[in-house]
């Protein structure tokens, strides 16, 4: 695999950070800008919601750029972003540096798996894509546990001054290390690559990727109240399990790859059905807190091992119809999933069946994303035998 590669993964290892060390930072960020908990829980929210605002937007403003000009615009976006995140003077001032920090997000994801799909051999996409999201779940091993640790120990400021070298690392390798000529500038229009993804096969393959990454964000939003309240795991060990989940991450995003290079179809089904059986089974686990460290570690691995496939899908179905906007899209798909899910696991707690109730009302999103998915390989089937 080329070096090209592990540094869009630096460029990933960053994003993932910043996306989701806040997380671990709410109680400090909260008490030094004086707002509430719930106040500060926004910046988690705004920051989606850049995702998914600034994918599009930022596609289509870069579309005629060279690639590797593209993918350093948005790192320095990125590090720009977390300065102003660390020198925020109050609450607003730090919500408004997240917003404009995740407009990089989206279209760095996007734009960065195809630049990978195209450093290889065609037998090796899926896999050049599992190595560049290999640095969001090493983000999420590593990363954030260590920004959390940064932030209590010498003020969340600090976390985000962390960040912020990592954003000018990653601006260095990949300006050395990513060919000028890495992806070539696409043709035709971006108002005719939107009607193009406005297509059936491509809005089934967004919102599969929508509901079966929305699956896993059921519970994973609420893992540590279930740990800690049904299973009865202590507060402390609730990182060690997060380390767990983060294990996962790393084995399925790359076995998902390495999958998807040799059975796309078969491992898109495939590894919705087993993150569905996951959180089925999860259920029955979720009062054991030896039984819920396992659960988690497949949590981890099946979500992810989801992720390749899901991305090589939508690349797919765009038929080369502005692949970095299609690309972009999915990455807002994701983070559509995210909240999507977390709404319907605070529904459940709150107006439904509650806490114990998540894994199996998760488990049918990712159900409904496989049977999107089958009706969209029926249609191309169809499609291609009526041609």
């Amino acid at each position: 695999m080329p070096l090209a590669l592990y540094a869009l993964a630096v460029g990933a290892f960053g994003i993932g950070v910043t996306e989701f060390v806040i997380m671990g930072l709410l109680l400090e960020v909260s008490g030094d800008l004086n707002v509430s908990i719930s106040a500060a829980g926004m910046l988690i929210s705004g920051y989606a919601l850049g995702v998914m605002a600034g994918a599009p937007i930022m596609t289509v403003v870069t579309a005629r750029w060279p690639r590797k000009a593209t993918l350093l615009a948005l790192m320095a976006i990125f590090t720009i972003g977390n300065l102003a995140c660390a020198v925020a003077p109050n609450y607003f001032g730090l919500l408004a540096a997240r917003v404009l920090t995740a407009f990089a997000h989206g279209t760095f994801f996007g734009v960065g798996s195809v630049v990978a799909t195209q450093l290889v051999a065609p037998q090796q996409r899926a896999s050049a894509i599992a190595i560049m999201f290999t640095g969001l779940t090493i983000a999420t091993v590593l990363g954030v546990p260590f920004g959390t640790w940064l932030g209590q120990l010498a003020g969340w400021r600090a976390t985000f001054w962390a960040v912020v070298g990592i954003g000018a690392f990653a601006l260095a390798v990949i300006a050395l290390l990513v060919p000028r000529d890495a992806g070539q500038i696409e043709e035709g229009d971006w108002r005719s690559d939107l009607r193009a993804l406005a297509r059936g096969p491509v809005v089934l393959a967004l919102l599969t990727t929508v509901f079966g990454f929305g699956g896993m964000f059921v519970v994973f939003t609420y893992i540590a109240p279930m740990l800690t309240q049904l299973a009865h795991v202590g507060e402390r060990a609730v990182s060690v399990v997060m380390l767990i989940f983060g294990g996962g991450l790393v084995v399925g995003n790359i076995i998902g790859g390495k999958l998807a290079d040799r059975y796309l179809e078969a491992t898109l089904i495939g590894s919705l059905l087993m993150l569905a059986a996951v959180l089925g089974l999860m259920t029955f686990a979720v009062h054991d807190g030896i039984a819920m460290m396992v659960f988690v570690a497949l949590l981890g691995a099946a979500s992810f091992a989801t992720v390749p496939p899901l991305q090589m899908w939508v690349l797919e179905k765009s038929n080369g119809a502005g692949q970095s906007l299609a690309s972009s899209f999915n990455i807002g798909a994701f983070n559509l999933g995210n909240a999507l899910g977390a709404w319907l696991g605070g529904t459940v707690i709150d107006h439904g069946p509650g806490l114990p109730a998540l894994p199996w009302v998760a488990a049918l999103l990712p159900l409904l994303a496989a049977a999107l998915a089958l009706k969209g390989l029926r249609a191309s089937r169809v499609a291609t035998l009526t041609c």
